[in-house]
């Protein structure tokens, strides 16, 4: 069930920020600027702004330029929210500082991070897996970055699967889209999970004209497609492989709604289309493939972005329930990308995307 949360009419929507686990409030209290990023992509991303001018230790002048506070490989927590909306938005280490020197303003220094995703991305390789599934790929990287592995992703056994010229994280986020999963890192614990059972919480709710501020939302079939067929050689039995799938891959995400698949047969008829460039070498890897793509096209049958009132619990996979739209697009929704801001003009904002692959009823 969808929780709405609670948060008083007026709050301190100043960000708390760790580092090295210890809660800095001058740190909080000098931020200029904030904005954490989130996508189904895994590898967050934080950019946070602070007044680099003032008196410290030895007097007045720059703040953080001795590295003592802030330094390369710091781990850097963001805290945010009010009252049981309260949560950490990011946790990761420090990869980049920059000085920005305004014209009008004291010197700031800009900091930026990546969770622990930023290990893998690191990392580029050319080798093969023999006789592997896709579970025992992610737990054999997880435990060359000492991550632990948490894995629930279902998928054939391969012969053979290839990791040319990629960095661990591209080739991780490959293996993943093609078993219809998402892979992402929490603290030190390497997650790779079937998108339909990746729940990041209890759900939240955002009503138009209170917590939502604005939203643009589309359905469009330009990319639904009513059959999707995957073909290959299975070279042991020396015979084709053809499997095909349809809505049917996707029903149990509709609840009752209409399927982009539904609507574009009934507007314009059969739209079928076949998948010529992968390689698959048995039926159950087709049929993996299929189901997977075509489940990732059903599901942007409907997307939208909004803007709400900062809300910390807004993350990727999690449920929002938006209300006020009207029949055809109130209900849950995905969230596929998140972008937390924070700035003393405008306050905690939370910016989103997400994504589902059923209409309402007009």
């Amino acid at each position: 069930m969808s929780n709405p949360g609670t948060t008083t009419s007026f709050y301190a929507s100043r960000p708390k920020i760790a580092v090295g686990g210890e809660e800095l409030p001058a740190l909080s209290d000098g931020l200029l600027s904030l904005a954490i990023e989130e996508t189904t992509a895994g590898l967050f991303t934080c950019e946070a702004s602070f007044g680099n001018w003032g008196t410290g230790p030895s007097g007045v002048g720059f703040l953080y330029f001795d590295r003592r506070t802030l330094d390369f490989g710091g781990e850097l927590e963001v805290v945010m929210g009010d009252s049981d909306t309260v949560a950490p938005v990011f946790q990761g280490r420090i990869t980049a500082l920059e000085g920005r020197y305004p014209r009008q303003r004291p010197p700031e220094l800009q900091v930026l991070a990546e969770d622990r995703c930023q290990d893998l991305r690191m990392v580029r390789r050319t080798r093969t897996f023999e006789d592997v599934s896709d579970k025992d790929v992610f737990t054999t990287i997880a435990g060359e970055h000492g991550l632990t592995p948490e894995i629930d992703i279902e998928g054939p056994t391969y012969k053979t699967l290839a990791q040319v010229n990629q960095s661990d994280l591209a080739f991780l986020r490959e293996r993943a889209r093609a078993v219809d999963g998402e892979v992402w890192v929490e603290g030190t614990k390497l997650f790779a999970q079937a998108r339909a059972r990746r729940k990041a919480s209890a759900g939240v709710t955002l009503t138009y004209g209170q917590g939502l501020r604005e939203l643009s939302a589309t359905a469009d079939l330009a990319h639904q497609r009513t059959r999707l067929a995957v073909g290959g050689w299975d070279v042991g039995a020396k015979a084709a492989i053809e499997e095909e799938v349809d809505e049917a891959a996707v029903s149990g995400e509709l609840g009752g709604r209409t399927g982009g698949a539904s609507v574009l047969g009934q507007a314009f008829g059969d739209r079928a289309e076949r998948l010529v460039h992968t390689v698959p070498l048995s039926g159950a890897e087709a049929r993996a493939v299929a189901e997977a793509r075509y489940r990732e096209m059903a599901r942007r049958f409907l997307t939208a972005e909004g803007v709400a009132s900062g809300d910390a619990r807004l993350k990727v996979a999690t449920e929002v329930t938006l209300e006020g739209l009207g029949p055809l697009f109130d209900g849950p929704w995905y969230v596929s990308a998140v972008r937390h801001t924070f700035d003393p003009r405008n306050g905690f904002l939370s910016r989103f995307c997400c994504e589902r692959p059923g209409l309402g009823a007009a």
